[in-house]
């Protein structure tokens, strides 16, 4: 059986007279299903505000449809170097992750507060979270995308935990 192509994701920046390049703080790729599409949403406004440049892997309506599909998007989005970090949401958080992690060089988290959010980019080098829409306030949902956003990986001891997690992928890309 051949492999899936998902979903092509749609590039977005608030200032359209801006130059292509690096001109904004980053590029986050946005991906969310049925249940996630209004918090999705309310999320890209805010990063759009805030001088980022979104990928928008899907959805863009509240029809009923399948998460992996959108964590997918992102993940292969972030994966091939179009978006630099990305943010999905579905009802739990937890199967649009499940989604996302399955792309090569992904790693992905759920995260339910800012602790969860600074930690998982500082200690696990997470390029990819989830949000759950049925459980985080919207307010709650920004500051986590912010914590998130303005942690940095700290290296380190980490390190080495990152480098057995890769090598992971590898032992799996092998036994494919």
């Amino acid at each position: 059986m051949g492999k899936t192509r998902h979903r092509a994701c749609l590039f977005a920046r608030e200032d359209n007279d801006t130059p292509v390049g690096r001109s904004s703080l980053s590029v986050i790729a946005l991906g969310a299903d049925h249940a996630g599409f209004l918090l999705k949403q309310i999320i890209a406004q805010h990063l759009l505000d805030g001088g980022h440049e979104i990928v928008d892997c899907g959805t863009n309506n509240e029809s009923r449809v399948d998460y992996p599909d959108y964590g997918a998007a992102v993940g292969e989005s972030v994966a091939n170097g179009g978006a630099e970090r990305g943010i999905v949401v579905c009802g739990s958080g937890i199967g649009i992750v499940m989604a996302a992690g399955k792309i090569p060089g992904i790693r992905a988290a759920t995260v339910h507060d800012t602790t969860s959010a600074r930690l998982t980019r500082e200690h696990n080098d997470a390029n990819v979270i989830g949000i759950g829409a049925r459980f985080v306030a919207e307010q709650m949902a920004l500051d986590i995308v912010e914590a998130y956003l303005a942690a940095s990986f700290e290296g380190g001891r980490h390190q080495q935990r990152i480098a057995k997690l890769d090598a992971l992928d590898s032992a799996d890309e092998g036994s494919a």
